[in-house]
């Protein structure tokens, strides 16, 4: 298997720091509001790695934190008139409830940043204890930027270019910092802001200092792989490997993964383009489903492009796999029912074909966890059942190749049932637009009809007029 490591910028052989064991850390959301499909990205490309690693038969630990103080956090509590805390709260259950619809699992663990303050006193302690940070006259704590060697060396970025794109920073409030690159590990408290007590003052941490504390808790002093969008590479974590490596005296984490961003009709998401939109705003239109498919149907270090295009054509796909599944469900049940369960020579001959998909699958996925050609192998494996199974099939075949397909769907956390209630929702849709169609034909208003009947099949019901009446199907 091998990994992109951003810090290497080349494609490197993945050996954990304990064999048969991975320790994984992602940067999740700052709660503040409800995800948009931008967070979701790394929510959902990250959940595949892991579920890969466990696949191949790691043990993973995934820790996926959520940043509950902040100053968007505070400023939208100050709007409502309540506690940050109610804001934080109120949005981290929003948040599991769009991943839960994104089939996104729950991490190992999802520390807080406000349960772990504590740890971060005791880290800043430290890096003032060894000369890597120092107190300014307010209580301000920053860490000496030009004090780490290494600075720079996962964003490839050169000091001196830095310093000269932030010489004005003097003259804007920050002539405190003994040099502009500087950066904040603990700030004084602001009238109406949530704060602790520190031997410095009254104050919460910075948040670069929050992920280097949360990871060394629940994943040791280095960690297998850091992974997050690229828009974190700097300054993100290249302070938290400032911070990490200096308070630690190792090596913070051996490889660092970043997923590449998403852009709407090849712009960039913006509130103030009219183009920004939530996870919810697209489960309002579309199965959580599509949305997960669309989001790996391209290598996460390639720029994803949203369209509604795009998003019909993943639904499509999405939909022939689901069907698929479903009608090898119904072939293994009339098998069984018959009583042809044996294995037949024939299809014995077949199943090395089947199993060549997941050679297809695991080689795409060893190469960078490249989901765009491991779902292409998905693909091929359906154009390959939907020729081979059929009323004839053995019960035995139907489950041999059933479980093949569900194994690589779970692996991609793709889900081969349909939600039970979105069928009966969509069932009492079609029926009463038919109810319509029949009540416009009684009063020979064809166009009406027609119009009902064009309309269902731009939605991928197919209706079919029969003696017992007009039946339905979905294309």
């Amino acid at each position: 298997m091998r990994i992109y490591n951003t810090m290497s910028k080349r494609k490197e052989d993945f050996v954990p720091l304990h064999e048969g064991k991975v320790g994984m850390y992602v940067c999740g959301p700052t709660v503040y509001n409800l995800i948009h499909i931008g967070n979701a990205r790394p929510m959902i490309v990250f959940d595949t790695v892991r579920r890969y690693l466990e696949y191949r038969g790691y043990e993973v630990n995934f820790v996926s934190n959520f940043t509950d103080v902040d100053d968007k956090i505070i400023n939208k509590a100050k709007e409502e008139g309540v506690d940050a805390s109610v804001i934080s709260e109120r949005y981290i259950e929003e948040c599991k409830k769009d991943m839960a619809a994104l089939n996104v699992r729950p991490a190992t663990t999802h520390p807080r940043a406000t349960m772990e303050i504590d740890g971060m006193i005791e880290m800043i302690k430290s890096l003032i204890d060894t000369g890597y940070a120092y107190v300014a006259k307010d209580g301000t704590v920053y860490y000496r930027t030009r004090r780490f060697r290494d600075y720079g060396k996962l964003s490839h970025k050169d000091l001196d270019n830095m310093q000269t794109g932030l010489r004005m920073l003097a003259v804007t409030g920050e002539d405190q910092k003994e040099d502009p690159l500087d950066f904040v590990l603990w700030k004084p408290k602001k009238e109406g802001e949530p704060y602790w007590e520190s031997p410095w003052c009254k104050g919460r941490p910075g948040w670069h200092i929050e992920c280097s504390v949360m990871s060394k808790r629940y994943l040791g002093d280095t960690i297998d792989i850091h992974a997050g969008g690229e828009d974190l590479i700097f300054p993100h974590h290249e302070n938290e490997i400032a911070q990490s490596e200096a308070a630690n005296c190792c090596t913070f984490a051996r490889y660092w993964m970043h997923n590449a961003f998403l852009n709407i009709d090849n712009r960039k998401m913006s509130k103030s383009l009219g183009n920004f939109f939530t996870v919810r705003d697209i489960l309002d239109q579309y199965d959580g489903q599509v949305l997960r498919y669309f989001m790996l149907s391209v290598q996460y270090r390639s720029p994803l492009n949203f369209s509604r295009d795009l998003m019909e054509s993943a639904k499509t796909s999405y939909e022939r796999i689901v069907n698929c599944a479903e009608n090898l469900r119904f072939l293994l049940e009339k098998a069984a029912a018959a009583g042809k369960t044996a294995l037949t020579e024939a299809e014995e001959a077949l199943l090395p074909e089947a199993d060549a998909f997941r050679v297809q699958f695991e080689t795409a996925m060893d190469d960078d966890f490249n989901t765009a050609d491991g779902i292409s192998a998905v693909f091929e494996l359906v154009k390959w059942i939907n020729s081979h199974a059929d009323e004839n099939s053995s019960a035995a075949f139907l489950q041999k190749i059933s479980d093949e397909l569900q194994s690589l769907a779970d692996v991609c956390g793709l889900l081969l049932q349909r939600d039970k209630n979105l069928d009966e929702d969509l069932a009492a849709y079609v029926e009463a637009q038919i109810a319509g169609r029949q009540a416009a034909r009684k009063a020979r208003d064809f166009a009406k009809a027609d119009a009902i009947r064009d309309e269902l099949k731009a939605k991928g019901i197919i209706l079919e007029d029969t003696r017992e009446g007009v039946k339905w199907k979905k294309a």
